[in-house]
């Protein structure tokens, strides 16, 4: 309450922007009133001549003292107030509002002397003094005037604001005292008060001071006025002058409180812009910052970078690489320590890179990626730098930094001219044959980053023709993916899955295969991996989806024994479409036995998801499909997915094998895992089996399920139908 009244009152600080806003305020109002009051005075010079004919230029001229003054007052004003609204920004002295201020002082001068010479034999001194006071003041503000272009014409427009104050304060009391003196003589006549009563609206609501000022202004002059006046009405002999005294306070004390009470509430209203304004321009200014630099950490953002890469590459094209740094294993760093220590990490790393790269353009461009472009000059030192500050923020967890660069002016491969970005226009080339798009230079540094994302040993990667051609295959994928599936590029290959005891033929596993005109066979590797990463995996798997129920379907319709074939499913294709509605749609198709499709999930995909995954699987579970936990141990195995889901079958990566012979812990943890699904109620599976000393152990442990080399590569529908037909493999369900 006390802080609201406070506030109404105007004694509590106003921040820098609301003063700037009312002092300009203020001065746009100066201007308006100047303008009225130096037509009104020149109307009152000219009326006053006319009245007055046959009068000597001196007589003119010593009568028309205050208009004059209050003349030269407002074109001071005036000449002030444009200079600061229009011609501010130019930085130089106004040569025409110094002659004017000049011609104004040189009229001052004889103004004043005519004055004191017409008045030095009725009045003393002190008396002279007093009654020359605003031509004082009219010097004062002539003077302020001349010392502000001579020696003040270079402040900051928030100074020069404060400055156009001070003169409209002046200006207010030149403007309240010929209020005051005018109206005592024209009381003392017998007539109203209406010139103090403009002037002080002049002074009080049209220049808006604080509450508190605009009270202690008004009432000192109220009182003053109020004082002059009083004893012309008391000595008038006429027997109503006491009444209309009488009357005339309570108008006047009422005319008081009125004018506290407007200037109060402009004062409040005009606050009350200014806060709004504030807060659009804060909120402006943040727009603007934010397109230009990174929220989280101050620096550059891509939009920024980009602007300045290009009129680098242009202006300096020789001698310059990109560079694009990831945060190795900073996931683990926001895993141990909380995503508010992780961004302050984050910023510090930014810090490091800036100054480690002080001239050049350095960008977040998201999450943990940052991006640069420099020079080639001492580079590997600057880097290695970089990276022993960053490894030293806090050495109790492993973090470290992965660099990959790109080089626009090193001839790669005239594959460049051919390739169409993912989403982009074609590659930008000025006619040196430099590339001259900084996203395109960036996202080649990245895809050379990525080449060693898994590799410990390797922390700086350039992009050379290898990684040229790895890197428009990788383009090549995306973008032709969708033509592939129509011109049939994609194709199934069966890999047999075979019951332990016999080695009969159990099922398969399908595998997609692309064999490309232009690039012939790519193996999944070159293939899969994008499509995640670009999230087009989809279209893949639902291709292969509906190719393998297709081949079950003309297998049964062709007299055969189906084999039951199990489906790999991405993580990405719950995201991307309704996995449990396409494969009913599918089996309803094809007219399939749901005991035929088995569904395939990586450990990896279910790692960090109890959501909208968790329900699908049970949706799939539900609607009478076998689930399989695929490539169990290959990465960083969490038994709460044992826990949370519910599998069939647990697969069981490969990698156990890998150094089967050599290492005996492999046989344990092997047996182990066998014995755990079996007492979770789930079969067991183990993939990559090469040898038939690797079978016969897995078959007396219990595993249930081989699968690998020793019993069969992926191959098409056909050459395993073959095998089928001539007894290579025997076909046996479960129970």
């Amino acid at each position: 309450m006390v802080k609201k009244i406070l506030q109404e009152l105007g004694i509590t600080k106003n921040t820098r922007y609301e003063n700037q806003y009312l002092n300009d305020t203020n001065i746009r109002t100066a201007i308006y009133m100047a303008v009225v009051v130096i037509a009104l005075e020149i109307w009152m010079i000219i009326r006053y001549v006319y009245k007055r004919p046959g009068l000597s230029f001196m007589d003119y001229f010593d009568g028309e003292t205050n208009y004059i003054i209050l003349l030269s007052s407002a074109v001071i004003v005036l000449t002030f107030g444009i200079r600061h609204k229009y011609l501010e920004n130019e930085r130089k002295r106004c040569i025409p509002g110094i002659i004017t201020a000049v011609i104004f002082l040189l009229l001052d001068i004889p103004l004043f002397v005519r004055f004191v010479y017409v008045r030095k034999d009725i009045m003393n001194f002190r008396e002279l003094l007093s009654a020359s006071k605003y031509l004082f003041l009219l010097s004062v503000l002539i003077l302020s005037y001349l010392i502000y272009e001579f020696f003040l014409y270079e402040i900051s427009h928030r100074r020069s604001a404060i400055y156009g104050q001070y003169l409209n304060v002046i200006f207010a009391l030149i403007c309240l005292g010929f209020g005051i003196e005018t109206s005592v003589y024209d009381v003392s006549r017998e007539r109203q008060i209406l010139c103090f009563v403009t002037m002080a609206i002049y002074a009080a609501c049209l220049l808006i001071w604080k509450p508190y000022a605009s009270f202690i202004i008004l009432s000192v002059f109220f009182l003053y006025f109020y004082h002059e006046w009083e004893p012309i009405m008391n000595a008038n002999e006429s027997p109503h002058a006491q009444k209309i005294l009488e009357a005339n306070q309570i108008n006047y004390f009422t005319f008081w409180i009125a004018l506290v009470m407007v200037s109060v509430s402009i004062y409040q209203q005009r606050l009350t812009e200014a806060k709004k304004d504030e807060n659009l321009t804060k909120a402006h200014d943040l727009m603007k910052k934010l397109a230009v630099q990174d929220e989280l950490t101050g620096i550059s953002n891509m939009y920024q970078f980009v602007q300045d890469a290009e009129r680098i590459m242009k202006d300096h094209p020789d001698d310059r690489i990109y560079l694009f740094i990831n945060i190795d294993n900073f996931k683990n760093y926001n895993d141990k320590y909380g995503y508010p220590a992780g961004n302050r990490f984050l910023c510090t790393v930014a810090d490091i890179i800036s100054k480690g790269f002080p001239d050049d353009p350095v960008a977040r461009q998201s999450d943990d990626h940052f991006v640069v472009l420099t020079t080639t000059s001492s580079l590997e030192t600057r880097i290695r730098e970089i990276r022993n500050k960053v490894i030293a923020i806090n050495p109790e967890i492993y973090v470290d930094l992965k660099v990959g660069s790109y080089m626009p002016g090193k001839n790669i491969t005239e594959s460049t001219k051919l390739i169409i970005n993912p989403g982009c226009q074609p590659e930008q080339e000025n006619p040196a044959g430099v590339i001259t798009d900084p996203h395109i230079a960036v996202d080649r540094a990245r895809f050379a980053c990525g080449l060693i994302k898994n590799k410990f040993d390797k922390h700086y990667m350039e992009y050379d023709e290898n990684v040229d051609r790895d890197f428009h295959k990788r383009q090549y994928v995306v973008n032709n993916i969708d033509t592939a599936i129509e011109n049939g590029y994609i194709q199934v290959y069966y890999q047999p899955v075979v019951w332990s005891e016999a080695h009969t033929l159990c099922s398969c596993e399908a595998l997609a295969r692309w064999i490309d005109p232009e690039y012939g066979f790519l193996s999944p590797g070159d293939f899969i991996p994008v499509l995640e990463e670009y999230r087009q995996i989809h279209k893949l798997d639902k291709c292969i989806w509906e190719m393998v129920c297709c081949d079950i379907h003309d297998v049964t319709e062709a007299g055969l024994k189906p084999i039951p074939v199990s489906l790999n499913i991405s993580r990405l294709d719950f995201e991307l479409m309704d996995t449990p509605a396409v494969l009913e749609d599918l089996v309803k198709k094809y007219k399939l036995h749901k005991h035929d499709i088995h569904i395939e999930i990586t450990e990896s995909a279910l790692a960090d998801d109890m959501g909208r995954l968790q329900r699908d699987l049970a949706r799939i579970k539900n609607d009478g499909f076998s689930i399989w936990l695929d490539d169990f141990g290959s990465g960083y195995s969490s038994l709460n997915v044992l826990k949370d889901y519910s599998f069939d079958v647990l697969k069981i990566d490969m990698k156990f094998l890998s150094s089967f012979n050599d290492n005996e812990k492999s046989k344990i943890i092997l047996n182990t895992i066998v014995d755990l699904a079996a007492k979770l109620g789930m079969y067991s599976l183990t993939e990559g089996v090469e040898t038939n000393d690797e079978a016969v152990f897995l078959q007396e442990i219990g595993c249930g399920r081989l699968q690998g080399y020793y019993f069969g590569k992926p191959m098409p529908l056909q050459d395993i139908v073959a095998k089928i037909k001539d007894g290579t493999y025997i076909i046996k369900k479960l129970g």
